[in-house]
């Protein structure tokens, strides 16, 4: 199978490329490398699949792996009109794993555009490049923001979501809307995934995981918004991608008759864990007591995440098992490496 991963140099898209590699498939990744964070880690993700920096750093140029020989990588944005229907044409792909988007509750508050350019323009290119190059199957990532103030937990895909709180949930919903659209009109099948939170090796800096970790190792103090009354779905990135990539080679599933071929699956570990848990989890990793700041909740902020996976492990047989000690040791061990 030949997959377009577009977000390759990021969290998610890094380790699915790596996985889709892994099990002998073709792979070409996009990224545009924007500085939302560090694009130092973007490259030192890229590194690991064999992408050299300074070819890659050129736009709009295929770059092979020094050591996967299915695997090219290309700096583009999906803003790029021209460039993306090329890159399909050029290819052939059987499959596309959209995972490219500008990220971030909070930073859509301080610069929507990115988000308008990214995550709906940018989208809108990839269905109609779907449409026009017969992709059998469109794999693309949503988000668990999109339920907002939702009280009701766990979360189910049949909740209403018609009430984002922030920019980036609302992109995401419309994200959703878009795809069921397309393979209404035009037939080729999406599935979306609300992703929850995904921590682990070469993650996101600006996960609270990382800002935890960093003030603890130098004893500083950690901001704990809402006095610490939160709750997350916190999911390993291995069980993510395990259940990504089995999705992608088993392919979508039949809709009901009469139904577009578009469906939305929850994709979590299942089981919330306390904010203050998760802190005191990162603290005895790291062998120390934490100091806390405690603030009021923040702007775009929810209290629970929690995802109901009945339907993913349904379909697919996604059984997330990795738990919190587990991970968060992982996540540990490679950040002392990698910053120290």
């Amino acid at each position: 199978m030949k997959v377009l991963v577009t977000g390759a140099a990021g969290f998610i898209g890094f380790y699915v490329s790596k996985m889709l590699l892994e099990k002998g498939h073709t792979v070409v990744g996009l990224d545009n490398i924007n500085d939302y964070y560090s694009i130092d880690l973007k490259y030192a993700r890229l590194a690991q699949l064999g992408i050299d920096r300074n070819k890659a750093e050129v736009f709009g140029t295929e770059v092979a792996s020094a050591t996967h020989p299915e695997f090219r990588f290309v700096r583009m944005g999906l803003e790029d009109r021209a460039g993306l229907p090329q890159l399909f044409a050029e290819h052939g792909f059987d499959a596309v794993c959209n995972l490219a988007a500008q990220a971030g509750v909070r930073y859509s508050l301080e610069n929507p555009h990115a988000y308008m350019d990214s995550n709906m323009v940018g989208f809108l290119n990839v269905l109609e490049c779907c449409r026009h190059h017969k992709i059998k199957h469109l794999v693309y990532a949503s988000s668990s923001s999109v339920y907002g103030l939702n009280d009701k937990v766990p979360f189910e895909t049949t909740d209403r979501v018609d009430h984002p709180i922030s920019l980036y949930a609302a992109t995401k919903k419309s994200n959703e809307l878009m795809a069921h659209t397309y393979s209404h009109l035009y037939g080729f099948p999406s599935t979306g995934l609300r992703f929850f939170t995904v921590y682990g090796p070469w993650g996101r800096p600006d996960m609270a995981y990382f800002s935890f970790t960093k003030a603890i190792r130098a004893n500083t103090p950690i901001t704990v918004y809402n006095e610490g009354k939160l709750s997350r779905d916190f999911t390993y990135i291995d069980d993510i991608v395990q259940g990504l990539v089995r999705i992608l080679e088993q392919g979508p599933v039949d809709p009901p008759q009469g139904s577009a071929p578009a469906t939305i699956y929850n994709i979590g570990r299942g089981r919330p864990v306390a904010l203050m848990d998760f802190i005191e989890t990162i603290a005895k990793g790291l062998g120390t007591t934490p100091q806390l700041q405690m603030l009021p909740m923040q702007d775009g902020d929810v209290l629970t995440t929690w995802a109901d996976t009945t339907a993913l492990e349904k379909d697919y047989g996604y059984t997330p098992k990795i738990g919190l000690k587990q991970g968060m040791d992982a996540f540990l061990s490679w950040y002392a490496t990698y910053h120290d």
